[in-house]
C-alpha cells in the first residue's frame, strides 16, 4: 500500500518546513544583518552558510519528509533518522554558527554551568550514549514512542545532548580547549564502543523487540506522532505490514546494522580528519625544529 494515502500534511511536514525556515531567516539576520549589534563579532564564511543550510535541509529530510512517516511504519527507517539527526545534523550546526553567537548563548546565567558541565568529555560520553541507550530499550521506546508529549521531549533533550558530545570535537571557540591529537581519537573510540551495545540488542535479536512496530494497536498509537487521528481512523489499517514485505525481525535486525554503519562512516570520516591534522601538525613542528637548528647553526658560524 503507498504512504501517499496518509496525506500531504503527514507526508511533508508544512509545519515544520515553516519553523526551519524562520530559524534559517533569524539565524542569517544575527549574523549578517544585526552581527555589528555584538560586542565581538566576524562576518560569516561561505563554509559557515553553506554547513547552516546543509544541516537545515538534512534536519527536514528526516524529520519533515516522508522519511519521518517511514521511520514510524518501518524500524529500519527510523535507525535511519536517528543516525542522522544525532550523529550528523550535530556537529554540522556547532561548525556552522559562528562562535561569537555561541559565546553569547554560553554565557547565560541559565546555559553557562550546564554547558561547562555536559561538555566535559566524559560527562558528554556516558550521557548521550546512555541516553540512546536508555531510549531503545523496549519497554521504554514502546511508552516514549505513545506519547506525543514525551516523544516530543525525549528526542529534544537527546539532540541537545548530542551538541554536548560533538562539542569537544569540532567546536571553533577561540581560548575553548578542544580535544587534542590522541584524546580525540580516544573520544571516538570510547563513542563507538559505547554504542554498541544498544545496536548489538538489536542486530541479534531473533524476535520483535519493540510492540510499536509489530502490534497494531501500538503501532497504530504511535502512528499518531505523524499522522491525524481523524486520518488514521478513516483509513482502517491493520498494521505496518501493509507497507513493507519485509518480515518485522529482519527490519529491526537491517535497522541496527544500518545504525551501526552510518556511525562508523561518521565517526571513521571525523578520525580521518584527526589523522590529517595531527599529520599536517607534525610536519609543521619538524619544519619549525628545522629552521630555529639552522638558525642557530648560523649564529654559531657567524660568532
Amino acid at each position: 500500500m503507498p504512504i501517499g494515502i496518509f496525506g500531504f500534511q503527514s507526508l511533508w511536514s508544512p509545519l515544520f518546513m515553516l519553523v526551519l525556515a524562520f530559524i534559517s531567516v533569524l539565524f542569517f539576520l544575527i549574523t549578517v544583518k544585526w552581527r555589528k549589534d555584538f560586542k565581538e563579532s566576524e562576518p560569516l564564511t561561505k563554509r559557515q552558510a553553506g554547513l547552516f543550510v546543509t544541516a537545515i535541509l538534512v534536519l527536514y529530510a528526516v524529520k519533515g519528509s516522508p522519511v519521518d512517516l517511514l521511520g514510524h511504519i518501518m524500524f529500519s527507517y527510523h535507525m535511519v533518522q536517528m543516525a542522522v539527526l544525532y550523529l550528523v545534523v550535530p556537529p554540522l550546526l556547532v561548525k556552522a554558527i559562528p562562535w561569537w553567537v555561541w559565546k553569547v548563548v554560553i554565557e547565560l546565567p541559565v546555559v553557562k554551568n550546564v554547558f561547562r558541565l555536559f561538555t566535559k568529555p566524559l560527562v558528554a560520553l556516558i550521557f548521550f550514549n546512555g541516553m540512546f541507550s536508555f531510549y531503545h530499550i523496549p519497554l521504554i521506546f514502546d511508552y516514549i514512542k505513545m506519547s506525543e508529549t514525551l516523544h516530543g521531549l525525549y528526542t529534544f533533550i537527546l539532540f541537545i545532548f548530542a551538541i554536548f558530545m560533538w562539542w569537544p570535537l569540532v567546536n571553533e571557540m577561540p581560548n575553548r580547549k578542544q580535544l587534542a591529537g590522541i584524546r580525540k581519537v580516544g573520544y571516538i573510540f570510547a563513542n563507538g564502543i559505547l554504542l554498541t551495545p544498544a545496536c548489538a540488542l538489536i542486530i541479534f535479536a531473533s524476535t520483535p523487540l519493540y510492540a510499536t512496530y509489530s502490534d497494531a494497536g501500538s503501532w497504530l498509537k504511535a502512528m499518531e506522532l505523524c499522522v491525524p487521528v481523524t486520518t488514521l481512523q478513516g483509513l482502517n489499517l491493520s498494521g505496518p505490514e501493509l507497507f513493507s514485505n519485509m518480515p518485522v525481525v529482519e527490519d529491526q535486525q537491517l535497522g541496527g546494522i544500518i545504525m551501526k554503519i552510518i556511525q562508523e562512516i561518521v565517526y571513521g570520516y571525523i578520525l580521518a580528519i584527526v589523522f590529517f591534522e595531527w599529520y599536517r601538525k607534525e610536519q609543521r613542528d619538524e619544519e619549525t625544529i628545522t629552521q630555529e637548528a639552522l638558525a642557530r647553526h648560523q649564529s654559531n658560524l657567524i660568532k
